[in-house]
């Protein structure tokens, strides 16, 4: 369902998912022209998760994110441009190109670190919500982080001082599970996890839990809020557990785009490979978006392709951007970095 929302808020949920997902994709293709060399992770499949829960909060508050993190940059308002160069390397990225891509900081958006570390984010997270809660600043903290980090101890013990001391801070695991027919095959079904549903883990340290379908934009939009709502009345930490459809394209060991998203795969699928077109008929969250927008007389057809077209110009620019930067010079190796 749709988030009940305004119209042009509505459309740039729109505009925000489908820069998202061009992103990626016209990352995917700068790594096969061997453009910038290491591993990296792409947010495909769960932008219907980030856009309209990162939307439900303040300017002030703060957030920490995992290395699936350029969606989550982008839905708060990241340049692509500079995005896109810190991610290659460059000097005009945000971090100077000394972050790459799993280790983006922007403060200014409320990024206060990023981490490839699986789980690492969460106690940062929750002692930034100590730091808010003892200085009575009225922020939160908001962790963002997939199903593999609920493995680690560092989880569990934050979960146990965020419920002991009620602080502010929301924990919002993007499930992306593993590849199935039409729905996220749960991470305690698949791997290493016990305890299953996932959010029996939080509850066991009396924090409320909910599950949502994270291909779900208004269903996301609604728990998220509710969520803030109720961590801003000081009533404690929160977990949300958002079940997504994990891309075909991540199956891999390197990200694979099959067939670049066009908006008019909302309606036919023809151009996909057989064995993906499942997922991108009923489990990939913008189209699904997308074709919401339209049964409910929202916007066109072609109100849609004309701002896939806008972001497409978009990222276009951002990529030239990020090309034409120069890489860092040698001597400014030390500089702006601490132990």
């Amino acid at each position: 369902m749709l988030p009940n929302v305004p119209r042009e808020r509505l459309l740039d949920f729109c505009r925000r998912m489908l820069l998202v997902r061009h992103f990626e994709e016209a990352l995917i293709g700068l790594h096969r022209e061997r453009r910038f060399r290491g591993h990296y992770h792409v947010y495909i499949g769960q932008e219907a998760t980030g856009i309209p829960a990162l939307s439900c909060l303040d300017e002030r508050d703060y957030l920490f994110t995992t290395h699936r993190n350029h969606g989550h940059l982008l839905a708060r308002g990241a340049e692509p441009g500079r995005l896109l160069a810190e991610i290659l390397g460059r000097s005009d990225g945000y971090n100077k190109g000394k972050g790459g891509s799993f280790h983006i900081a922007v403060s200014g958006l409320g990024f206060l670190h990023t981490s490839g570390v699986v789980a690492g984010i969460i106690p940062l997270a929750t002692g930034a919500a100590y730091a808010a809660k003892a200085q009575k600043t009225g922020q939160l903290s908001v962790c963002l982080f997939g199903d593999g980090a609920l493995e680690e101890g560092a989880a569990t013990e934050a979960f146990n001082i965020a419920s002991l001391w009620k602080l502010p801070v929301l924990f919002l695991c993007e499930n992306n599970g593993k590849y199935g027919r039409g729905r996220a095959v749960a991470a305690a079904q698949s791997s290493t996890m016990a305890v299953y549903p996932l959010t029996d883990l939080p509850k066991a340290y009396k924090i409320p839990a909910l599950e949502v379908n994270g291909a779900d934009a208004g269903a996301v939009y609604d728990v998220v809020s509710e969520a803030v709502r109720k961590i801003r009345r000081e009533e404690g930490p929160q977990f949300i557990e958002a079940q997504t459809v994990r891309w075909p394209g991540s199956e891999t060991n390197w990200p694979v785009v099959s067939v670049p998203t066009d908006v008019s795969l909302a309606w036919d699928v023809a151009s996909v490979p057989e064995a993906e077109q499942e997922w991108y008929r009923n489990s990939d969250p913008v189209l699904i978006f997308i074709r919401e927008l339209v049964e409910e007389r929202i916007a066109s057809r072609e109100e849609i392709s004309q701002i896939q077209k806008s972001v497409l110009e978009e990222i276009d620019q951002a990529a030239k951007f990020a090309l034409s930067s120069p890489y860092p010079a040698p001597e400014t190796a030390l500089e702006d970095v601490f132990a």
